[in-house]
């Protein structure tokens, strides 16, 4: 299959002059000692639309005859690729038909709607909700826009590559959330055009890994299922023209936790003061769990940002738990006026916040004369959580 040329990317950004912007790159001092060297965020989270896939979507339907475009557009999506196909459709004059899961984030279903598309939700799954996409363009002739399986879309998102090369010419290896591959995909053929040194890693998230089996059998796998919070890349199945760059061009897939994804998530949020999505912070996650795996000077995307309140909220708290953030401690104290006062002043002056109490004085496991208090508190990682416990029990308090 032959693969997407370096003037042809080139000719995207010509393209893309205008329309999307040149996101910028932000240094991340707190991951350099991780890796013994710079680390810098490339930031497509605040590309219009709030991801890369713009830069493809646009790419792709500029490429359409003006009869192509008359007819109309249809795409499926859980939500960055139907943003980008809303406005790039918008942009071209093309009409938009867009089908979303059923569960889709209401702020990215809004957005596409924003944006001008006529949206249908369909499918618990993506892949019933893709069927009902393509069922749709051969019922009504509007053209399918795949979000990543096609060589306009990959040259599209390939431009991000190009930037990075300005803006970081030093770079030894850039990482790159990874669903179907479109993005890695351009990156790869962009950067590796230019600098075949730099080590281009595609990352996945581990319930949602279709590439290391795919790249092991030599053809794409389809997976049982996918399960994780970063929807944006949970694709079951890598496509033909998509797998055929990754296979080529791409050095390495590493995979990442949840619990990763979740701390990525709170480190952008705390420390860099950004807003990314689970499936956009994999690359932050990456960096995070596998530690000195990556040469510096290192580039990680952040591939979008649109990411629904109720579920930050819910990775926040996820992310400060896989971060030590929280202590739960399950005490006996003696059943006496003041015990619990005396228990709760030593917790403030060890610097722990106090979230939640729970006092019982009856229990089965309960001698006569003992009560249980257990809290959940907020610490300020590991070390202190040790250091509440330690300092609890020499104060004579049993730690149940």
């Amino acid at each position: 299959m032959e693969l997407v040329t370096i003037e042809r990317i080139q000719a995207a950004r010509e393209l893309l002059t205008g329309v999307t912007r040149v996101t910028p790159m932000e240094h991340a001092r707190d991951l350099r000692r991780l890796h013994g060297g710079p680390v810098h965020l490339k930031c497509e989270n605040l590309q219009r639309t709030g991801s890369f896939k713009i830069r493809g979507a646009y790419t792709r339907i500029h490429g359409l005859s003006e009869a192509e475009r008359a007819r109309g557009v249809v795409a499926a999506s859980a939500g960055n690729h139907a943003q980008g196909v809303a406005l790039a459709s918008s942009l071209l004059g093309a009409k938009s038909t867009v089908f979303m899961p059923l569960r889709a984030p209401l702020p990215k279903l809004a957005a596409t709607r924003g944006y001008g598309a006529d949206v249908h939700l369909h499918g618990a799954l993506l892949e019933e909700t893709l069927a009902a996409a393509v069922e749709f363009g051969e019922r009504t002739g509007a053209v399918f826009i795949h979000p990543f399986d096609h060589a306009d879309v990959i040259a599209g998102q390939g431009t991000v590559g190009l930037e990075i090369l300005d803006q970081t010419p030093g770079v030894k290896t850039i990482l790159v959330a990874t669903g179907g591959g479109g993005l890695v995909g351009g990156v790869a053929s962009a950067v590796k055009a230019v600098r075949p040194d730099v080590r281009v890693v595609g990352v996945q998230a581990e319930e949602a890994a279709a590439y290391p089996p795919s790249l092991a059998a030599g053809a794409p796998v389809r997976l049982g299922s996918t399960s994780t919070m970063a929807d944006g890349i949970a694709v079951g199945e890598p496509g033909l023209v998509s797998f055929a760059h990754v296979e080529s061009l791409v050095d390495d897939v590493v995979t990442v936790s949840e619990e990763s994804l979740s701390r990525a998530v709170l480190l952008c949020l705390e420390r860099r003061k950004l807003v990314v999505e689970p499936a956009g912070a994999a690359t932050v996650a990456a960096l995070l769990q596998h530690p000195g795996a990556f040469e510096p000077p290192v580039v990680a995307i952040l591939s979008g940002g649109n990411v629904d309140p109720v579920l930050l909220l819910q990775i926040i708290q996820h992310g400060m738990t896989a971060g030590g953030r929280y202590l739960r401690l399950h005490l006996r104290v003696p059943d006496r006026p003041g015990s619990l006062v005396g228990v709760l002043s030593r917790v403030s002056e060890l610097g722990a916040n106090v979230l939640d109490v729970e006092h019982s004085r009856i229990s089965g496991t309960l001698d006569l004369g003992e009560a249980d208090i257990v809290l959940a508190l907020e610490t300020r990682g590991p070390e202190h959580c040790k250091d509440v416990e330690r300092a609890l029990m020499e104060a004579g308090y049993t730690v149940v």
